[in-house]
């Protein structure tokens, strides 16, 4: 199974209302080898700050190093061989509709961008009930039940437009929890801008499978 960079080997985190940036991908989008690399750098860089580090310092270097780590990830997935099903009209339609239609009883959509082969949410869980463990015991949080509706949903439907077999996403996601209102407004201004910065749109509201909410 793939190793994810930023979720597979980290522990969960989704603390109640919260507000969290999330970034999801098509299945295959990015190479083992890619990922792996990108995670060893990761893992010493972090072992060199805990050595260096302390208290609200380590806290503050491990987010610059989060953000650093991200934008390379972010640039395999711009600059991907992998699948890009999302460019098909037909299939980023499916997923559009499906991430308004969980707002606002699974989420509040704040803003999101769908890419050729992922996608970008900004959601606010606050006052969001955790949903109630399965039958089988499991547990999920209300970010990991959100997503797991938005996937399933959109996967399957995908799936039928463009045949075969196979998943459709990747399994994991990768969240970021926002620390506060200058954070906030960086992420929205990212999000809508990332059409632009990959050389799809002009700007950002001449792309079609971008949305701000505008509460």
């Amino acid at each position: 199974m793939e190793t994810e960079l930023f979720y597979r080997r980290l522990p969960h985190w989704h603390p109640p209302n919260a507000v969290y940036f999330v970034t999801f991908r098509l299945a295959g989008s990015l190479p083992q080898e890619a990922l792996e690399s990108l995670h060893l750098e990761r893992q010493k860089a972090e072992e060199n700050l805990a050595r260096n580090f302390q208290g609200e310092a380590l806290a503050e270097e491990r987010y610059i190093l989060f953000k650093k780590m991200f934008a390379r990830y972010d640039a395999l997935l711009a600059h991907s061989a992998g699948p890009q099903w999302l460019k098909d009209p037909r299939v980023a339609e499916i997923v559009r509709r499906e991430v308004h239609a969980l707002h606002p009883e699974t989420y509040r959509l704040i803003c999101y961008c769908i890419m050729p082969n992922h996608a970008h949410i900004l959601i606010d869980l606050q006052g969001v009930a955790t949903p109630p463990p399965l039958k089988q015991g499991q547990h999920y949080t209300s970010l990991s039940h959100a997503m797991k509706l938005l996937k399933g949903r959109t996967g399957h439907a995908c799936r039928k437009i463009l045949g075969g077999s196979g998943a459709f996403w990747q399994h994991e996601s990768y969240d970021h929890v926002v620390r506060n209102q200058r954070e906030f407004e960086n992420i929205i201004s990212y999000i809508l801008n990332n059409p632009v910065e990959a050389g799809l749109a002009t700007d950002w509201q001449d792309w079609k499978y971008s949305y701000l909410n505008d509460f």
